[in-house]
């Protein structure tokens, strides 16, 4: 199982426009990814409300994990969204 973890970017953390972006990515990864608060359970990532009940912050770390062949790309590729901005428009 691959995993990464990343840092939050965006400054109103994962909620609304961010969470959208971010599940609607997670939706189309090539495998199923979940993403977890800390040492928190890990909740579907292309899910909008579970990623949203996280109730992630801005600079908040979070882990993503994935089992299958393309997992460490498409992991990278999600860290690397969830450390920008994702309310800027």
């Amino acid at each position: 199982m691959a995993t990464v973890t990343a840092i939050i970017g965006s400054t109103v953390g994962l909620h609304a426009r961010p969470a959208a972006k971010f599940t609607r990515a997670a939706a189309t990864a090539p495998v199923d990814v979940t993403i977890a608060l800390g040492d928190g359970e890990p909740v579907d990532a292309a899910s909008m409300l579970s990623v949203m009940t996280l109730g992630v912050q801005f600079g908040a770390e979070v882990t993503l994990r994935a089992e299958g062949e393309g997992a460490e790309d498409a992991l990278r590729s999600l860290a690397e969204l969830l450390a920008t901005d994702l309310d800027e428009a």
